[in-house]
């Protein structure tokens, strides 16, 4: 258990020393995490430790994020989603309003994106990116906006009251890229966002780490 813990520790050092190596703030990762474990806890039904996290997350983002970030948004939808589950209806409607807001505005941001090269698994996938690097870029973009208009449908049925037509927080293990940069903070946003999942809730778009070859819709 000792050694797990430690090994556990060493891993969470060396990420943030990558996370601000990177140009990431100490907050920025720590949000994320934050955000990780409440979804992680609600998935569990751990409601305790969900409002515990998301709650810190929200503090966290109204103090150090700048205006018009949508990590913002997000924190508001899940705190209105931990005030629901308190029975604090009228105030979920008012945050939930208010992430509905702020998420009108996110499309916005992809305008200003900076798209820094994935990680690649092998070296004939890197030497295809560096040749198609236009292609990527593009395609890149327009997946990273199918996410964000996925978040903006699941923010509006949750203030309906309803499930999420969109699968957010199960995609972000398999979605999330492995640089820390401006792109992987705002597909946190997107996939983040607690909500709870429609059971027919069919096949989303392809994801951001999919590997096809360049060209085609679907490359990465």
């Amino acid at each position: 258990m000792s050694a797990q813990r430690t090994s556990e520790s060493d891993n969470s050092k060396s990420e943030m020393r990558a996370a601000l190596a990177a140009g990431w703030r100490r907050t920025d990762l720590v949000w994320e995490r934050l955000q990780i474990r409440g979804n992680a806890a609600w998935v569990k039904g751990d409601r305790s430790g969900a409002r515990r996290n998301f709650l810190i997350a929200w503090m966290l983002a109204r103090i150090f994020f700048k205006r018009g970030d949508p990590r913002i948004a997000t924190s508001i939808a899940n705190v209105g989603l931990m005030a629901r589950e308190a029975g604090q209806f009228a105030r979920a409607a008012r945050h939930y309003s208010r992430a509905q807001r702020l998420w009108t505005d996110v499309p916005h941001v992809l305008d200003g994106l900076r798209i820094r090269p994935r990680v690649r698994s092998s070296l004939f996938h890197l030497r295809m990116e560096v040749r198609h690097r236009g292609t990527y870029e593009e395609n890149m973009r327009a997946r990273i906006a199918n996410f964000v208009a996925e978040a903006g449908e699941a923010i509006d049925a949750a203030a309906r009251g309803n499930p999420s037509p969109h699968r957010l927080y199960s995609r972000w293990r398999g979605e999330c890229p492995a640089v820390y940069d401006e792109t992987r903070k705002l597909l946190g946003a997107a996939l983040l966002i607690c909500a709870s999942e429609s059971r027919d809730t069919g096949t989303d778009r392809p994801g951001l780490n999919q590997k096809v070859h360049p060209g085609t819709a679907d490359s990465p």
